[in-house]
């Protein structure tokens, strides 16, 4: 099994639109994050779990050919803005795309796109199949086991995902005990860390760290960064050995 991440960083991706400030004006490829998202490719099959308003770059720089499934964490514009761009793997393959998300997810997707779930459909608009999932309930895709995790993003309840000895989390402030037991033993976590000092809705730099403490995983990977945290090369130096800072395009075995 692999993991990609197709894009590390926050709503706004970094640069940020009329910035200067030396992150978003570093010449790091590293330090170029498009919005956060990530594939996770399982004997040749890809599970993508959230499509940002980068989707469609996201797709074209990995060589993306076909992708089964998408998993969505939660309703918001830079998770869910890029869906429309499915539309290619439905016509090369002539084929729905199998989409699996909360109820939340649905009413927003329904609201964002209503031409995708209109009676009569123009031709060509993008076709769908949505799976509805819950916390409680774990589910399959072919053959492969999916435990969603509720985390809250201040008090939006968001759904992470573990896959065998992968845990993937993004937009976490806070997770209950009950779901935190979901996650120990993972192997590999992946968690959001925006920024350094407190945020109201993200987990900080020290907060991830201190999560990471308490799973214990034999890595872990810090994704969704804002240009508060620093630069890539500055973050690492604050990092112990397990931890590493995700970037754009870094694929990893899990």
């Amino acid at each position: 099994m692999k993991l990609t991440f197709l894009g590390t960083g926050t709503s706004q991706g970094i640069p940020v639109i009329a910035c200067d400030c030396s992150i978003c004006n570093s010449l790091d490829s590293k330090d170029k994050r498009l919005r956060t998202s990530a594939m996770i490719t399982i004997d040749s099959s890809n599970y993508v779990i959230d499509t940002g308003p980068d989707f469609r770059q996201q797709m074209l720089r990995e060589k993306v050919q076909d992708v089964r499934a998408i998993l969505f964490t939660h309703e918001h514009k830079d998770h869910v803005a890029g869906m429309d761009d499915v539309r290619a793997f439905n016509f090369k393959y002539q084929k729905d795309m199998d989409v699996y998300c909360d109820l939340n997810v649905q009413k927003a997707l329904l609201r964002e796109y209503p031409y995708v779930f209109a009676d009569f459909k123009y031709p060509g608009v993008p076709e769908v199949k949505v799976h509805q999932i819950c916390k409680e309930e774990a589910f399959t895709i072919d053959g492969n086991l999916f435990t969603p995790i509720q985390v809250m993003h201040y008090k939006l309840s968001v759904l992470g995902f573990r896959v065998n000895d992968l845990t993937y989390i993004t937009d976490a402030k806070t997770i209950s005990v009950d779901e935190l037991e979901k996650i120990k033993g993972s192997k590999v976590l992946v968690i959001n860390a925006l920024r350094r000092t407190e945020h109201i809705s993200h987990f900080s730099l020290n907060q991830a760290l201190e999560l990471i403490e308490n799973i214990k995983p034999e890595r872990a990977y810090l994704t969704h960064l804002s240009h508060l945290m620093g630069t890539h090369e500055e973050v690492v130096k604050l990092l112990p050995e397990n931890v590493f800072v995700a970037y754009d395009g870094l694929q990893i075995e899990c």
